[in-house]
């Protein structure tokens, strides 16, 4: 495949132009169209059609402008990785994580890194489980951690690390505080909720169609685990809270469990790879390995 018509093609598709195209790159817009036209006859393949005025991709421009994205972060990757060993001597470690592995689970695993080896870098990114994968994928990341019970990306590898409870919490003092209640009964409270692409907002609603029961309706919502257990706290709402992090509030009596009748909730820890990618790093594997004997 020609990787420069591959480039051409990536930027066209990330501008839906390719007039915008040719400007970025200071290079004919005629030029762009014949590397595009020799590259979608060398693939066989339709990439690009009209709409409107301006162009679209089609079902194959979308897969390939993905892939191309993923080879071309790849490339960025190892620039930077490059860069950072001419410069430092040291590789760093760049990590992304879901909220409650980053607040949790974490720190104390860096922290023994760190005393085993204090030069070198360690950079992490909190954001919800999509955002995660997407770090990973695009190789922004070289791990990552996330909660969650299926949807599992076909070129990620998920490696089972721990379950945590999870307990839905109420503010101390509340009428269903230490209460068991049915489901449907607490569903008729206002939530706090996680933002979209949260994994406990989808299993939160996923709990619900199980049951075949509405959604709760969301007075709120914030993009947080601490913050949300802190309105929570402050008086206000439900929500689904791991016990990792609820348990410390309900300990100074600011909030406080409801108990649903049949249901006990544990949801399961994973670390991120790329999958069929073989990590050669010993900072890479030295971390893993710290946290499998945190854990055994």
């Amino acid at each position: 495949m020609n990787l420069h018509a591959l480039r051409l093609f990536t930027k066209v598709a990330e501008l839906k132009s390719v007039s915008k195209a040719a400007q970025a790159l200071m290079i004919s817009q005629p030029a762009v169209t014949i590397q595009i036209r020799n590259l979608e006859k060398e693939l066989g393949l339709t990439l690009l059609e009209s709409k409107g005025r301006g162009i679209a991709l089609t079902q194959n421009g979308e897969f390939l402008f993905k892939q191309a994205q993923r080879l071309f972060d790849l490339e960025l990757d190892i620039e930077n990785k490059l860069e950072q060993l001419k410069n430092t001597g040291n590789e760093e470690l760049q990590i992304a994580s879901t909220h409650v592995p980053s607040h949790f689970l974490l720190p104390k695993w860096l922290a023994k890194y760190k005393q085993a080896y204090p030069t070198t870098n360690i950079h992490i990114k909190t954001a919800n489980s999509q955002q995660v994968i997407e770090e990973l994928l695009h190789y922004k990341v070289d791990m990552a951690f996330i909660v969650k019970e299926d949807g599992h990306h076909p070129d990620i590898n998920y490696q089972f690390l721990m379950n945590l409870d999870y307990w839905f919490i109420v503010p101390f003092g509340h009428p269903l505080a230490d209460q068991k209640v049915s489901l449907t009964e607490l569903m008729q409270q206002p939530f706090v909720s996680r933002e979209d692409g949260s994994s406990t907002k989808e299993y939160l609603n996923a709990l619900c169609k199980v049951h075949k029961i509405p959604p709760p309706r969301v007075g709120l919502q914030l993009d947080g685990i601490n913050e949300s257990i802190y309105a929570i706290a402050a008086g206000y709402g439900t929500m689904l809270a791991p016990s990792i992090a609820a348990s410390s509030f309900i300990q100074r009596q600011q909030v406080a469990r409801v108990f649903i009748k049949d249901i006990d909730i544990q949801r399961p820890i994973y670390l991120c790879t790329r999958k069929n990618e073989q990590n050669t790093s010993s900072t890479f594997n030295t971390f893993i390995n710290i946290i499998n004997d945190s854990i055994s």
